[in-house]
């Protein structure tokens, strides 16, 4: 089957919203365990949402970025950990794509295979025959725990003894663990640290990521001509990893819609919270945030697909926008939040109710460096004014 046989693809999206009670239902476990629940990942498997960047010759069903971003956000709106795994898994999918066919056909063995990955370059490849030697240590690894395989992002010793930033494919049998993910949000994601020591990785499963992030170029052969693969590896992984946020916001507003009915304003004449214009303000407030949250999501979403389908090139502007636009997702949905979790009262700090955990989730992805709404901001304003943008990572 080629990349263009696709079979009828299912609705997705709505296969993550009726995956939202069985998350919610283990939601208080994965926080407490920092890792998703056996149910969660047999519901994923069997939804067929861990195909959603898998080429269509392996059973996957190359959906576009918007759906992508719209069923990551459904999952992030049961637990944000849930939507985030997952997002950094399609990312992992995806760029194992860019790999040589060969290798895609040993990884995308298992249709439901998880990939996860890190962007940051903590590790060194070093030359060796047949292939590198792999040293590095790589925290913030998302899904490790749970999954198959890692990307991780090195340094390239090259032969006039200057280094080149690249990406390698490893087992994770073949990778050390350290179970060292306690953090105040985001907890179930098992973001944990991996570490490799001196590791021989044959030369297919190597792959020098200057082509990929400037001209688009990879060693996919069957890929090349696939829209998904098209796509600029930042702008997509930022929008991805901005989607589960506006699930978050979504979740909050659930939580606390739910709660409303019959809450007072304590030590106030309030015998009905809702009844207070206080809370009018609030709601509103929130919903206008989520709003604009979803906006810059779907604009950016849209995007991507429309240049990946028509195969245009991006522009540096473009590509700072990308990063602002996933900034903005996390800043606006994080607003909307904070507003609605200080109308929620003293009651909502118990750990049995959703809103002090959503609080925790999108304050953790808003620290994230690539979404990062300042740094961001900062990036597409210097690109605004004519000014290099001060980083690699566009």
């Amino acid at each position: 089957m080629t990349n263009t046989e696709a079979p009828p693809r299912p609705d997705l999206v709505g296969r993550a919203a009726e995956l939202v009670g069985l998350i919610r239902k283990h939601a208080g476990w994965q926080d407490e365990n920092r890792v998703l629940h056996d149910e969660v990942l047999q519901g994923l498997a069997d939804t067929g949402l861990l195909k959603m960047r898998i080429p269509v010759r392996y059973g996957g069903y190359e959906s576009d970025t918007r759906t992508v971003c719209d069923v990551v956000a459904e999952l992030g709106r049961g637990d944000g950990s849930v939507g985030w795994t997952v997002s950094t898994w399609m990312i992992g999918c995806w760029l194992v794509g860019l790999f040589p066919d060969e290798v895609q056909d040993e990884v995308f063995a298992d249709p439901n295979v998880r990939i996860c990955g890190s962007v940051s370059p903590n590790g060194m490849a070093v030359p060796t025959e047949g292939g590198v030697t792999l040293n590095g240590k790589w925290h913030f690894n998302t899904g490790a725990p749970q999954s198959q395989w890692d990307v991780h992002s090195v340094l390239l010793a090259t032969d006039d003894g200057n280094y080149v930033p690249a990406a390698v494919v490893v087992p994770m049998s073949e990778l050390t663990v350290v179970d060292d993910w306690h953090t105040s949000g985001l907890r179930a994601t098992g973001s944990v640290t991996t570490i490799a020591e001196n590791l021989f990785v044959p030369q297919a499963r190597v792959l020098p990521m200057l082509p990929v992030l400037l001209q688009g170029q990879h060693l996919s052969e069957r890929n090349a001509d696939s829209p998904v693969w098209r796509t600029p590896f930042l702008p997509f992984a930022a929008t991805v990893g901005a989607s589960p946020a506006l699930g978050m916001a979504q979740a909050a507003r659930e939580a606390f819609f739910e709660r409303l009915p019959g809450r007072k304003i304590t030590y106030t004449g309030y015998e009905l919270q809702v009844e207070a214009p206080l809370t009018h303000l609030q709601v509103a407030e929130a919903a206008v945030k989520l709003d604009e949250a979803e906006f810059h999501l779907n604009r950016q979403a849209e995007h991507l697909d429309t240049k990946a389908q028509n195969g245009e090139t991006w522009t540096l502007q473009e590509r700072a926008l990308a990063r602002m636009d996933a900034g903005a997702v996390c800043q606006r949905a994080k607003e909307s939040v904070d507003v609605l979790n200080t109308a929620s009262g003293g009651s909502s700090i118990y750990s049995h109710v959703p809103m002090q955990r959503i609080e925790r989730d999108v304050q953790a992805i808003n620290l994230n460096g690539i979404m990062h709404p300042d740094t961001n901001a900062e990036t597409y304003g210097r690109v605004l004014c004519g000014l290099e943008p001060n980083t690699d990572f566009l």
